[in-house]
């Protein structure tokens, strides 16, 4: 059979080369997609491209020509995308093209944010502008022919403390949110499963628009906190900050846009009065979200714990 030709954009992010890897390893050819095609990879050397047989092109998702030109001058037929904030029409555009151009099939990082119903409160920034993405995949290539894959809280977003660590005070909004903190090698392994296989190919089926998925420990952020702590062998004191305080943190540290910011806080907030209910991490729901990273991937879920001793240099602490 010969092999599918896919797309990743933004590989150069934790989730984007995961999936980039996931993808070559089970049989598709592997294009990647670049804004600076000279930029190294973490997690993907020189050798291990050659190796793979990957390509890259020059392809910015902001700018539709470069997108036309790298799937036609690469025969790409698959795609993977992510959010692009500030696009202004859900995408749909940035869709238009790459379908044009010859893209048949394409995997979008979601949120969990986003509900099965589409239907979202105009002040849920983060579900709105990723369910917007969503109906315009709907609308440009159809059921079938795209996955949504909505991913919980990324084991990553703990990196947002590391200059804290070296403080000895981590400062975060509701430390008693809890949240499931799955691992961006995790959720690239599913985007990677899903660009590899027809969409049918995965269980015989036809192919599902969406993907919930989840990391298999659920953990308060000082839980989280504590893990960290531990693995780097230091004691830290955690600092509750108000709603405000936690806006300005995303905004100015994370480089959120403030209603991006704010809608995120606003969901910790929700998380802390709610408790594992709110987020979904009890029942069959939950455990049928962790199921799917093996369901696409092949691989075990990855435990918090194991990203944290696995990424201990991140912190540069």
């Amino acid at each position: 059979m010969t092999s599918v030709k896919t797309i990743v954009f933004g590989p150069t992010g934790a989730v984007g080369s995961a999936t980039a890897r996931a993808a070559q390893e089970q049989g598709a050819k592997v294009v990647l997609g670049m804004r600076d095609p000279t930029k190294p990879i973490t997690g993907l050397s020189p050798e291990d491209e050659q190796r793979g047989g990957i390509e890259r092109v020059h392809a910015d998702l902001s700018k539709p020509e470069t997108l036309h030109e790298a799937v036609t001058k690469t025969g790409a037929t698959r795609a993977f995308i992510y959010l692009l904030f500030e696009a202004k029409d859900g995408m749909k555009s940035i869709l238009t093209t790459l379908k044009s151009a010859g893209i048949e099939y394409v995997v979008f990082l979601s949120s969990d944010a986003v509900p099965d119903s589409l239907d979202i409160r105009e002040s849920d920034h983060i579900a709105q502008i990723h369910g917007e993405v969503e109906l315009s995949l709907k609308e440009v290539f159809g059921a079938g022919a795209y996955a949504a894959v909505r991913a919980g809280w990324f084991a990553s977003n703990s990196l947002r403390w590391k200059d804290m660590f070296k403080e000895r005070e981590i400062k975060i909004p509701y430390a008693e949110a809890y949240f499931d903190w799955i691992s961006p090698q995790d959720i690239g392994s599913v985007c990677g499963g899903l660009l590899s296989k027809a969409p049918r190919d995965i269980d015989g089926r036809a192919g599902p628009s969406v993907v919930r998925i989840a990391g298999p420990n659920v953990l308060t952020q000082a839980e989280a906190v504590d893990v960290v702590a531990k693995s780097l062998g230091k004691e830290v004191k955690i600092t509750s900050l108000s709603f405000d305080e936690g806006v300005k943190f995303f905004v100015s540290s994370v480089g959120l846009p403030e209603p991006a910011a704010k809608a995120l806080v606003d969901i910790i907030r929700i998380r802390a009065e709610g408790g594992k209910a709110d987020g979904g991490y009890e029942g069959l729901r939950y455990e049928e979200r962790v199921a799917n990273i093996r369901k696409y991937s092949g691989r075990e879920a990855t435990p918090f714990q194991q990203w944290v001793d696995e990424n201990k240099k991140e912190f540069d602490v």
